[in-house]
């Protein structure tokens, strides 16, 4: 039986699997000394405020933390002065913090997953993170200048993360949060994402696989169909999040070999009030039997290995399992 890490190596590069890579199962999800200077916020507890001055609260029943946009709250509050109000945090960590995660990534047996540091948000997100996302999406049009001055600072802090985590942390993979649409559309045309994102994204995760980094794993939950060719250029491996109103089997059919697909199971379909076995049963037999076994990895279109409602994921696991003994 091959471990996780190979089970997955040939079903994102090419060969002969002997089962579906199961959700989470060969990547491990790391953090770094960042996260102990920008708190993320908690499931029901009071709202916090992160490092660069963002306020972010986790409600109950909800699948993540989101920004809080009141007028009191935005950090932005005048776009050609975006400067005076958006301060890239500090990325000078003690030899200390850097080894107390160090420990951790060291930890794990790489011959069985890959270990991954978990960054977000994401370029796109940072940027509605600061200004609220209607007055950002209305920046990109009105305001480009300012916009992509502020992308560059998004983009140098990155590279600067990034020259610490591969020096210091050596991952095997990058697992890298940014929404780039919503259920049914993208947030922007693919013209006005490309000049935006696209050398921005290629900058940074070119960086990653020059420095050792072996795979790049983009969570966004969304349709992002039309983007695929952009993912491929920027060095995405695997687009992870990705949902059903994206037409997968096409996507696989067509790009499969350049990029492999995570998700297919819609997390509304089965991450609710009162789910069942049968909900469980039906989503991983659909999304298995449309998408195949090379270039997909059946997955919750939620960005960690957890659901909102308690049993999900691991109820999800195991008919992954399961339904794998059938089909391999």
């Amino acid at each position: 039986m091959l471990t996780a890490r190979e089970n997955m190596e040939r079903t994102v590069f090419g060969g002969e699997p002997d089962r579906y890579v199961n959700q989470y199962e060969a990547i491990k999800l790391l953090f770094s000394p960042f996260n102990l200077h920008s708190p993320m916020a908690q499931k029901g507890e009071p709202p916090i405020v992160n490092a660069w001055g963002v306020t972010n609260v986790f409600p109950e029943n909800t699948p993540g933390g989101f920004p809080v946009h009141t007028p009191d709250k935005i950090l932005v509050k005048d776009i050609e002065r975006w400067d005076e109000y958006v301060h890239a945090p500090s990325l000078k960590f003690s030899d200390e913090e850097w080894g107390m995660f160090k420990a951790q990534y060291d930890s794990i047996d790489r011959s069985k997953a890959y270990v991954a540091t978990f960054i977000a948000p994401g370029l796109f997100e940072q940027t509605h993170h600061f200004c609220s996302i209607d007055q950002a999406l209305m920046y990109y049009i009105t305001n480009p200048d300012e916009m992509h001055d502020m992308i560059k600072l998004l983009t140098d802090w990155e590279l600067e993360f990034a020259e610490g985590i591969c020096s210091n942390l050596h991952p095997d993979a990058i697992f890298h949060h940014d929404d780039w649409g919503s259920q049914n559309s993208t947030f922007m045309s693919v013209p006005m994402f490309e000049e935006f994102f696209l050398d921005a994204y290629k900058e940074i995760y070119g960086y990653y696989k020059s420095h050792g980094v072996e795979l790049i794993v983009h969570h966004s939950d969304s349709y992002a169909a039309t983007l695929v060719p952009d993912m491929i250029e920027m060095g995405i491996d695997i687009w992870q999040g990705v949902m059903t109103t994206n037409d997968i089997p096409a996507l696989i059919k067509k790009y499969g070999g350049q990029i492999t697909f995570m998700g297919g199971i819609d997390s509304a379909k089965v991450d609710f009030p009162g789910w069942t076995k049968e909900d469980i049963i039906r989503e991983v037999h659909k999304a298995c039997d449309e998408c195949g076994k090379l270039y997909f990895i059946p997955n919750a279109s939620q960005g960690l290995a957890m659901s909102t409602f308690p049993g999900v994921y691991e109820a999800l696991s195991e008919e992954i399992d399961a339904y794998s003994k059938i089909k391999f």
